[in-house]
């Protein structure tokens, strides 16, 4: 339970400058606000500038719904309350959640995760390690947050929360008993200040490939965020439980070498072409599963991943760093962890009504992502390989011209449909796409389609696939909404596979869900 603190001492707990404008010292603070619209008596509101909006406009709503006080970075006197001014709002937003709350991170053993791909999955691969050691562990993902019993889940996009949440998470964590946290990390939580004051023990990365340069500008930035989480090891504070500062990183991956200069602790490298310190070999891959060992320095242990696909190999390999070479679990005991892992919602995820051909929704939304997913479901499938994808509007465009080439290369049918255009002109993100599945040999009305409607796209594909065939929709995974215009619309894509399949096999089963694409009779 939370007891109101002074607002005087959470801003001394600040480690940066803060010009205190106004009488704090008998203030007390009931929670930090970032919407003027949510803001309750005794909330900081933090004035934070967005690309159509700017926090501080609203700071008469924010003092009428009963703010306690201001935190924001412009020049602003007269107001009734105290006013905090700081260089960076994010960042001073951050230390004062995590000071708020407590310092949660300092009372637990904290493991980072971030990666261009795969971040959630092996999230869950140490997480279930964990849980299989008799550790008391929560996790934080983009998926939900685990905090013992209890799962929460953490929002319609996938991206970190904010800070205020993240430092919520933590606590509810410490005061239920756990001990240990898996934080999914991604970059723009690193760049946003989002997980600022977590206190991170153990970082790992899965790999850094093209994603995310249309808000970083360059491979460069996106890599240096990401090397942000390995940086901040150094800044974790003294903990009574000890302070591993170990870092995990991929040896296979091009992010392996600037990364290793910026390590502060200790440092374990995993591959699966014998060149970390870690290592898989004996990869037995089969249709629903993969089997390999893995070798540590002195020791090898036998793995059954419950999960296709070479690509989880690594991640299976990243799991094991954190938890074996990081935190001392016997290898053996990461092995049972593994063998146990439930599906993960939205990777690689089966839909089976009884259908006469293999439906899979996964959550791959990158080139890499989507070119290890076809290749893993290649092997998988006996008959035609059908993708159904899209590419997000104002996002990073070079991803547009990459997937569609990809998929053309790799799938025997690519439907290229919505997928978050949000503003942009979804028919112009469709002619993009296809004009490079055109130009890497796809023959469109043949071997590629456009359907703009993502429901019609997937009802295409189902009504499209024989006996034996894969029909694969990725990009949305787990996601519960997507983006037109500025509006989010309820989507799930195994809603709509299930839909799609009970329409085929005369099933009762749930309605397509509708978006603003769909045709109504």
């Amino acid at each position: 339970m939370i007891i109101r603190p002074k607002l005087a001492s959470l801003i001394q707990d600040l480690p940066l400058p803060c010009e205190v404008i106004g009488n704090s010292d008998h203030v007390l603070v009931s929670g930090i606000a970032l919407d003027s619209r949510r803001v309750r008596p005794g909330n900081v509101f933090v004035c934070l500038k967005g690309l159509s909006t700017d926090g501080h406009n609203f700071i008469p709503n924010a003092i009428q719904n009963g703010a306690a006080a201001i935190l924001g970075t412009e020049k602003i006197g007269g107001l009734t309350i105290p006013y905090l001014r700081v260089e960076d709002a994010r960042e001073a937003m951050a230390y004062l959640a995590a000071a708020y709350y407590d310092h949660p991170g300092r009372k637990l053993t904290v493991i980072g995760v971030t990666g261009t791909d795969g971040k959630t999955t092996t999230s869950n691969m140490i997480y279930q390690i964990l849980k299989a050691a008799g550790v008391a562990c929560g996790m934080v993902s983009t998926v939900s947050a685990m905090i013992g019993a209890e799962t929460i889940d953490t929002g319609f996009h996938v991206t970190t929360p904010e800070s205020p949440d993240v430092q919520w998470y933590l606590a509810k964590m410490v005061e239920a008993g756990m001990t240990h946290v898996v934080l999914e990390t991604t970059s723009h939580g690193l760049a946003q200040h989002r997980v600022t004051g977590s206190e991170y023990d153990v970082a790992v990365i899965t790999n850094v490939t093209h994603e995310h340069l249309d808000y970083h500008g360059s491979y460069e930035k996106y890599l240096a965020a990401k090397a942000m989480l390995f940086e901040s090891l150094a800044e974790t504070s003294p903990k009574s439980q000890g302070n591993p500062r170990y870092s995990v990183l991929n040896a296979d991956d091009s992010s392996y070498e600037p990364l290793r200069t910026k390590v502060p602790g200790q440092l374990t490298s995993y591959s699966i072409r014998g060149k970390g310190t870690l290592n898989a070999v004996n990869i037995r891959p089969a249709a629903d599963s993969i089997e390999f060992t893995v070798q540590g320095a002195d020791w090898s242990v036998p793995v059954h991943c419950p999960i296709p696909g070479e690509y989880d190999v690594s991640n299976c390999l990243a799991a094991f760093g954190a938890t074996v070479c990081a935190l001392g679990i016997d290898p053996q005991v990461a092995a049972q962890g593994i063998a146990s892992l439930p599906v993960v919602p939205g990777r690689m995820e089966r839909i089976d009504l009884g259908q006469p051909f293999t439906a899979i929704v996964d959550f791959a939304h990158t080139p890499n992502a989507l070119m290890v997913a076809l290749r893993t479901l290649r092997v998988m499938g006996k008959g035609r390989l059908i993708a159904v994808f899209g590419s997000a509007g104002l996002r990073d465009r070079e991803k547009r011209r990459m997937m569609g080439e990809t998929s053309a290369r790799l799938a025997d049918v690519t439907i290229l449909t919505a997928e978050d255009p949000r503003t942009e002109s979804l028919d112009a993100i469709l002619a993009e796409m296809a004009g490079a599945a055109t130009a890497a040999g796809a023959a469109e009305g043949q071997t590629m389609f456009r359907e703009p409607d993502r429901g019609e796209a997937i009802r295409r594909a189902v009504h499209m696939a024989q006996p034996g065939d894969l029909v694969a929709v990725f990009g949305k995974g787990h996601e519960q909404s997507m983006c037109f215009g500025t509006t989010e619309y309820p989507w799930d894509d195994r809603t709509a596979m299930k839909a799609a399949l009970c329409e085929l096999l005369e099933k009762e089963g749930p309605a397509m869900p509708a978006l603003p694409t769909s045709v109504k009779a």
